[in-house]
């Protein structure tokens, strides 16, 4: 089935760009075949985590003249929180990695340049 409606898709843009009634609908500025790379972007950065338990570390040790020791529940505190949003981020990439998802652009190109698309239009 999905062949059939790439070969119907095929038909319609040679149909278009052919001349049979004068001008032609579609008028390419750059010919209609795909490149063999992807644009290299990286990935979005995700939001910033622990960030209210950072700040009460911070005026605890404003308060305290930057004493660790009078600050040691705040610490704890922002440290079980890293501890804690570096294991969810671990568990998010390998459920990535585990579902296929997206490829990264570094793989997209490499899978193209191993099986390049025709130079030619349709």
């Amino acid at each position: 089935m999905a062949a059939q409606g790439g070969v119907l898709f095929q038909e319609k843009v040679s149909r278009l760009l052919s001349r049979e009634n004068g001008k032609p609908v579609l008028k390419p500025n750059r010919p209609l075949v795909l490149k063999d790379s992807v644009a290299n972007r990286k990935p979005k950065k995700g939001e910033a985590s622990c960030i209210t338990e950072m700040s009460l570390l911070m005026a605890c040790w404003k308060q305290n003249n930057f004493v660790d020791s009078l600050c040691s529940n705040e610490v704890n505190t922002f440290y079980t929180c890293v501890h804690k949003a570096e294991a969810a981020r671990k568990n998010k990439s390998e459920q990535s990695n585990v579902t296929g998802g997206r490829l990264t652009p570094k793989q997209a190109t490499t899978l193209l340049k191993r099986f390049p698309n025709l130079r030619s239009e349709t």
